[in-house]
């Protein structure tokens, strides 16, 4: 049996099992290689979602020295102030506000009004796809697709486009576990290209405003509080990151998971009216995002384990998305289940601003891909990538 070890290659292409066992005998214990308190059920990581006493940082109500943690290597220092700037790494009053003001410009109207864009760009990614007989469905469709939404829905102009992977990934490489020196370096240097590049393209929407999510909130006034710069160009960033790694996981880890499940793949393709539920309970059958960490704000107990303050929980979500006490047969791909409580982006204060964009973005994906290329299929087993926190293929060539 393998052990916890989201190092391992082998525990990466497949920790179900391991996170099974540890529902059964361990479902909170302290893992030593990351000093982080591990959570495996659903009930506990449900209620520590909501809890209050756990934040997304600690630096709101302690100094590094106060919580026995060594401070911030200087030159990181570029990297943390942009994160910290948006919404993701900050705990209320702060949170509360950038979300209530980032709220009013990213509108779950606007959303819905990208729709026909989400679909006419998965429409022309799909039929490029199956016009070449098939290639790396990872690469030439569920890439392009969240970058090109976000871009168009920021106003950045079509020739920077390209830009934008490569600072999002280089960004992300920081939330996996223990990264190397060159990866912390590689990510100071991408957040100081995007801001600056985005600190320019701010500037510019705010003295011309366009239809764009930029402008939008380079102009949102809440009784006399806006944004200041950084904040909109945190936001901006996170919304990238967030948008872009996710999205493309899930599509790739959701065919990957319909290929493996033949039966529930032509049931699909017989009845393209299950979108919906299958979007759903691909993200919960193969997470994209399998752990998110919290900070210990004050001492708590967790099924009987006493967490002091200070301390860091691994919230395992992939986990507690195949929790036998909450999904019936959790292994099954089902996707007609109903209902399905998954909680792949979250819960609580921290709930995905974006989780109706990436909902919209993999049914468009899905739906034109069911129609342009309905024999679709598998031509090389993928590999995974090494990371876990974004956990994701490297490739997935199919074949049309």
């Amino acid at each position: 049996m393998k052990s916890y070890d989201p190092w391992s290659p082998d525990f990466v292409a497949d920790p179900y099992p391991v996170f099974e066992r540890l529902r059964e005998e361990r479902p909170v214990f302290f893992h030593e290689p990351t000093e982080q308190w591990v959570i495996s059920r659903y009930e506990d990581v449900d209620a520590l979602l909501r809890d209050r006493r756990l934040g997304r940082s600690y630096l709101h109500v302690a100094s590094h020295a106060e919580f026995g943690r060594e401070p911030e290597a200087e030159f990181l220092e570029p990297f943390w102030n942009l994160v910290r700037a948006g919404m993701l790494d900050v705990e209320p009053p702060t949170h509360t506000r950038l979300r209530r003001l980032v709220s009013k410009a990213f509108t779950a109207r606007m959303v819905e009004g990208l729709r026909p864009t989400i679909g006419r760009l998965a429409g022309e990614l799909a039929e490029g796809l199956a016009a070449r007989g098939g290639g790396d469905l990872l690469a030439e469709v569920a890439e392009p697709l969240p970058v090109n939404v976000i871009a168009e829905m920021l106003g950045v102009p079509t020739e920077d486009r390209p830009l934008l992977r490569p600072w999002s990934a280089d960004i992300c490489g920081m939330y996996e576990l223990n990264p190397s020196e060159e990866t912390q370096r590689t990510a100071v240097r991408a957040a100081v290209e995007f801001s600056d590049y985005l600190r320019g393209l701010a500037r510019s929407r705010r003295d011309e405003p366009r239809d764009d999510l930029i402008s939008a909130l380079a102009q949102v006034v809440d009784d006399g509080d806006r944004l200041t710069e950084d904040e909109l160009i945190g936001t901006c960033v996170l919304l990238l990151n967030a948008g872009h790694e996710a999205t493309v996981n899930a599509t790739g880890n959701g065919w990957w998971s319909l290929f493996r499940n033949p039966d529930e793949l032509e049931r699909l393709r017989a009845d393209p009216s299950l979108v919906p539920t299958a979007v759903e309970e691909l993200l919960r059958y193969d997470t994209p995002a399998p752990m998110f960490e919290r900070w210990v704000l004050e001492d708590i107990t967790v099924a009987g384990t006493d967490i002091p303050r200070g301390a860091e929980v691994a919230l395992l979500f992939a986990s507690a998305n195949r929790d036998p006490a909450v999904f019936t047969d959790p292994n099954r791909l089902d996707l007609s289940r109903d209902p399905n409580p998954h909680i792949t982006f979250g819960l609580g204060i921290h709930y995905c601003l974006g989780a109706p964009l990436g909902r919209i973005e993999m049914a468009e994906s899905f739906g034109a891909l069911l129609r342009t290329a309905p024999g679709m299929r598998l031509t090389a087993e993928p590999k995974w990538k090494p990371g876990f926190v974004l956990r994701g293929l490297e490739a997935l060539h199919v074949e049309c």
